[in-house]
């Protein structure tokens, strides 16, 4: 039986963060889940495409828009399941037999999101988009995205749009669930700018995305 999962990781400069990445996927290669990894790069200049081969990826490229390098990997995926992770997100230790028990259900998951630095700024973060995730049902992209590849092709896949290409993704799937592993991610543009001052921008972005803003606008005020 082949291995079921596609691994698509979208990258941009990504050189200090995916080895970690990586190294946390290597227990679902052993455990027999993952069937291929796909690199889909945006332009990178640093070391992400050699670090990437060296692994063995497939490696897309193209014009650096998260959603469009998100639509090209995805399409060359051959697994019966999606697993997207950004290139700074390592899954916990013990993620793959949770995944493996969920791959059951169907339904799309996300996992629990978590920081690598700890704190109450971090906390407060962290527990928000838990909540988020359970009560709404709209996780982010950082907390990855495990969706069968028939149900992605089945409402059209990711939007070609360099923000919030994962909230239109997820809107349009059945509810996801939230998986008893975490998603450890990068805290850097928190730290940066403040917890309490990025959340609020996050919120804000989020909120103008309902209310039809074009992501384009957004994505360059969100990367200020």
């Amino acid at each position: 039986m082949s291995a079921p999962i596609s691994i698509v990781i979208p990258t941009l400069n990504a050189g200090h963060s995916l080895l970690g990445t990586l190294q946390a996927l290597m227990e679902g290669l052993h455990s027999g889940l993952i069937r291929e990894l796909i690199v889909t790069d945006g332009g990178s200049e640093d070391p992400t495409l050699e670090m990437a081969d060296e692994a063995g990826a497939m490696i897309v490229t193209g014009p650096a828009s998260r959603g469009g390098q998100l639509q090209r990997g995805c399409a060359k995926a051959s697994g019966d399941w999606l697993l997207i992770l950004h290139a700074d997100t390592e899954l916990q230790s013990g993620w793959s037999a949770i995944v493996a028990e969920h791959l059951r259900s169907h339904r799309p998951a996300a996992f629990r999101l978590r920081f690598r630095v700890s704190g109450i700024g971090a906390r407060w973060v962290a527990g928000w988009a838990n909540l988020r995730s359970r009560v709404f049902g709209l996780p982010y992209g950082d907390q990855g995205l495990l969706v069968r590849r028939r149900d992605y092709d089945s409402v059209g896949g990711f939007p070609d749009q360099p923000l919030m290409e994962d909230v239109a993704l997820i809107r349009a799937l059945p509810r996801p669930v939230l998986l008893k592993a975490d998603a450890v991610t990068s805290a850097e543009r928190y730290i940066r700018q403040g917890w309490f001052r990025r959340g609020a921008r996050n919120l804000w972005t989020l909120a103008r995305y309902f209310l039809g803003a074009d992501p384009h606008l957004l994505a360059q005020s969100y990367r200020r």
